[in-house]
């Protein structure tokens, strides 16, 4: 099962300024078991509706049969962990 973590977010948004180091670092530490993916919300509208992002930073994580889990606002390293740990087979 593929787990894959959508990172909506903007060049001019500062907190998500915030949220790229702790996602770089999670992105080495799970490198082959988790895929990463930054969605810019101003050029990919279409993506961010479809997701319903309203606010960024906004995290979405999903496997092959759907949203897992969803976090708004930055978000700390072990709960994005936790989510990883609890759905990783």
């Amino acid at each position: 099962m593929t787990i894959t973590v959508k990172d909506f977010y903007a060049d001019w948004c500062g907190p998500c300024k915030m949220q790229d180091p702790i996602l770089e670092e999670l992105e080495g530490e799970w490198e082959g078991k988790v895929v990463f993916e930054k969605i810019d919300v101003d050029t990919h509208q279409d993506i961010a509706n479809k997701y319903q992002v309203r606010s960024i930073p906004t995290i979405v994580i999903e496997d092959d049969e759907g949203v897992i889990s969803r976090f708004v606002g930055v978000t700390q390293k072990e709960d994005l962990e936790s989510v990883f740990q609890q759905n990783s087979s």
